[in-house]
């Protein structure tokens, strides 16, 4: 599938898409892919402004820093350049908007203290939040269908299945988003077991090209390194991307069920989602989130991992 941006570009230069060779996550033509093609003489059609048009002033030129005594000249490697042709191609493409909720983790973390060694000892890796927030924005997406979309030509394609990507750093030399097929399916220990696997895969570069295609909701976990909010950007044609930010214990409000209101130490964090406004508005994200949150706080995990 072609974004709207390189779609364009290949219409107003006269291309043919099947001739252009994509160097995009699952073989998709990216926006420099096009411009690769353009710059070296393809297309038919005149570049030349019309007439009529108002010339464009000036750029002015920035001169490059030279690098010096001591500096490290590093070339960007291909996950960092196609990366970037995405992010900048994803601003481009879609109106982005951000909206975040605070979450009471104190059940999940209840359930994960009193599993911790026994899940770990059964499954050979530790139960860490990831698996539980996508448990919850999983189900909450049954009652969000419009989060769970692409963008098409003038289209929201919306899906009756969750493929989710979670997004998975390569030791601080880029980032991969492997893809959970038919999560929607899948119960806590078993959406626990692939992000597990389909992480080790790709940082020992054993994913295939289905494992890393089909996307449609992305999660992105910055939660590890303490993060207070992360402002991620969308995975296109993807609609949304959710990041999971640090859980720190601090004093909370709590009400018993008499109604009298107390000060107790919880485990709480950060959820924050970049959407395309093109999509839905800010009151639907807002009631998605608010039902990711209330499904974290109130399931009973200790049945789910029964």
């Amino acid at each position: 599938m072609l974004s709207p941006l390189v779609r364009k570009l290949i219409e107003d230069h006269g291309l043919d898409a099947a001739s252009i060779v994509g160097t995009g996550i699952g073989g998709r033509i990216t926006r420099g892919d096009v411009q690769g093609v353009i710059d070296a003489g393809g297309g038919s059609r005149s570049e030349a402004a019309p007439a009529s048009a108002v010339a464009p002033a000036p750029r002015r030129e920035v001169p490059a820093p030279r690098s010096g005594t001591g500096d490290t000249v590093e070339k960007l490697n291909n996950i960092r350049r196609i990366t970037g042709e995405h992010m900048v191609m994803s601003k481009a493409t879609s109106p982005h908007a951000m909206t975040a909720v605070e979450v009471d983790f104190e059940s999940v973390d209840r359930t994960r203290r009193a599993h911790r060694e026994a899940f770990k000892e059964a499954e050979g890796f530790s139960l860490t939040y990831l698996p539980f927030i996508s448990r919850a924005v999983i189900d909450a997406l049954r009652d969000f269908p419009h989060l769970n979309a692409t963008v098409g030509d003038g289209e929201l394609i919306v899906h009756n299945y969750v493929n989710l990507a979670i997004a998975v750093d390569l030791n601080f030399e880029g980032l991969l988003a492997p893809v959970i097929h038919e999560a929607d399916d899948k119960r806590l220990r078993a959406i626990a077991r692939d992000i597990s696997d389909l992480a080790t895969r790709a940082r020992t570069k054993k994913l295939s090209a289905d494992d890393i295609s089909g996307g449609t909701f992305t999660i992105s976990n910055s939660g590890p390194f303490g993060t207070f909010m992360v402002i991620p950007v969308i995975n296109q044609p993807q609609v949304a991307i959710l990041s999971t930010d640090g859980v720190t214990r601090k004093p909370v409000v709590v009400t018993d069920i008499d109604g009298h209101e107390a000060i107790a130490i919880h485990s709480v964090g950060m959820l924050a989602m970049s959407w395309d406004h093109r999509a839905f508005d800010g009151a639907y994200a807002a009631a998605f989130l608010r039902e990711v949150k209330e499904i974290l706080e109130t399931r009973d995990w200790e049945a789910e991992l029964a």
